[in-house]
Order: C-alpha cells, then structure tokens, then sequence
C-alpha cells in the first residue's frame, strides 16, 4: 500500500499534470473501495509553469483526464507572478534544490488552504510519482500546509510499484499531452 491509513470521505488531489494524475487516480480509487472513501477532486493549480500556452495545453489535457476518468476538477487561478515573487532569492539554486522545495510549498499550501476552505477532509498531490522528485520531502511538505490550515495530508510515494511508467502508459492509451519538463522555465533547461 502506498499510502497510510488517513483516507477519508473528500479527497482533493493536487494535480501537476494529467499523466501524472492518471495512475495516482487509479490508486486512489483501488484503496478508496478499501476505505469508504466517497469522492476524489482533482485540483489544479501550477503558477510555476511557463510559459503561459505550455499552462493551457497541461490544463486542457488535466480537463480531458477529468472527463475520462469521471472524476471532477477545479482551476485555481493562474498567476505566474505569485511564482515569480514566491522563488525569489533561488533563481540560481539546481534543479531539485530549495528552488524546488519552494515550488511545491506553494502549491502544497494552497491545495491545503483550498481543502479546509470547501469542507475537504484530507489532500495529497500527484507530484510523488515523479522519479525525479523526493516523495519524503514533498509529503514532509504537505503534512505541514495541511496541519497548518487544520487538514489530513495522505502520505504517497505513488512512483513505487513502477507507478512512473504505468502512468506513462495510460497517458498514451488516453492520448494525453505529456510535456518534456517539470514546468518552470528553469526546468526547461
């Protein structure tokens, strides 16, 4: 099992991108039978990707993944700025460094902000199936931005199991935009 024993009714699932999201839905409907979980939302908000026709081509494949999978989205409001203003001072960190820890505090905060603020009982994000990212870091992340708003983190490391490379095949069965980047124009290179 990739996740704990925190699972509840409402889940908001933070999503970067549709093939990421892909699996992690499918893993969260298979333990969710085993929990009594009643929804998943997905919940969408990346101000750190560049530029902004890169943002609406993950944000029409995110939609398109909503429809296939039958599972609801929200759009936060995309203000590249917020990033911008947020990562000052790590322009020149390594990718993978406090620039990135940065990047996902952001997102991380404000998908726990958003789930205590619409009765969410508990959030996570489809980040960890990254093999590139740091599972533990990021779900050290989110449990501080859920505690901090009074909500439930659902601990993931949704790469194992070879998770990366079935979600990369579902997006291509789904026919789903996959990018060559994490996001931010730092990363493009």
């Amino acid at each position: 099992m990739i996740m704990d024993d925190k699972l509840k009714k409402r889940l908001l699932l933070h999503v970067c991108c549709a093939p990421c999201g892909t699996h992690c839905i499918d893993e969260l409907r298979n333990y969710k039978e085993d929990s009594g979980v009643g929804s998943i939302v997905m919940y969408f908000f990346n101000p750190n990707i560049h530029p902004t026709s890169e943002y609406f081509r993950r944000w029409q494949s995110a939609k398109k993944l909503s429809r296939l999978k039958g599972v609801k989205i929200i759009e936060e409001e995309y203000e590249p700025q917020e990033w911008i203003d947020f990562i000052q001072g790590f322009e020149n960190e390594p990718e993978g460094g406090r620039r990135c820890k940065a990047c996902f505090a952001l997102r991380l905060n404000q998908a726990a902000k958003y789930a205590a603020e619409h009765g969410f009982d508990c959030v996570t994000t489809t980040m960890t199936i990254s093999p590139h990212k740091d599972a533990e870091l990021i779900n050290s992340i989110g449990r501080k931005a859920a505690d901090k708003y009074g909500g439930e983190w659902i601990n993931s490391d949704f790469k194992k199991n070879d998770g990366f490379n079935k979600s990369a095949e579902i997006s291509k069965d789904m026919n789903l935009y996959r990018q060559k980047y994490c996001g931010c124009f730092y990363s493009v290179r």
